[in-house]
């Protein structure tokens, strides 16, 4: 196996996508949909930026950029997320723009701890080219 933390050459963004997919469940559009309405405790993890999230998002998405994501899951940082690191024993799903952050995320989520991490194939733009339900709405921090 390919160990990206002991690179035998150096390696790039598409290395860390391709290491990360390896390892993590998929899930497609409709698969989602479906646990969304099969399990109500469901984490759906937005890892964009605020600005991608506030264009337009799944419903119900917790917004936790991809670039704070192990800070916010560890419980045991000052500043965490309280609902990310209190999701470690529930079904989490994360999404991106097309799926590469969010690969990469849930593989940290994995090893973290979390027990149940899937990824959105081709991330926000898979979910509404599918026809799937968008929200439109500004978050205000």
């Amino acid at each position: 196996m390919y160990d990206v933390f002991k690179p035998q050459q150096p390696v790039g963004l598409i290395d860390f996508v391709k290491a990360a997919k390896s390892c993590v469940s998929e899930i497609g559009p409709d698969e989602l949909q479906r646990m969304k309405q099969e399990k109500p405790d469901l984490l759906i993890l937005d890892v964009r930026e605020s600005s991608e999230h506030e264009q337009g998002h799944i419903e119900g998405a917790h917004l936790v950029p991809r670039g704070i994501l192990e800070a916010a899951a560890d419980p045991a940082f000052p500043n965490h997320d309280e609902i990310l690191a209190a999701a470690r024993n529930r079904p989490v799903v994360t999404y991106c723009a097309t799926g590469g952050r969010s690969a990469m995320a849930a593989a940290v989520l994995q090893m973290m701890g979390f027990a149940e991490v899937y990824s959105l194939v081709g991330g926000f733009g898979g979910w509404s080219q599918a026809g799937k339900p968008v929200v439109h709405e500004a978050r205000y921090v």
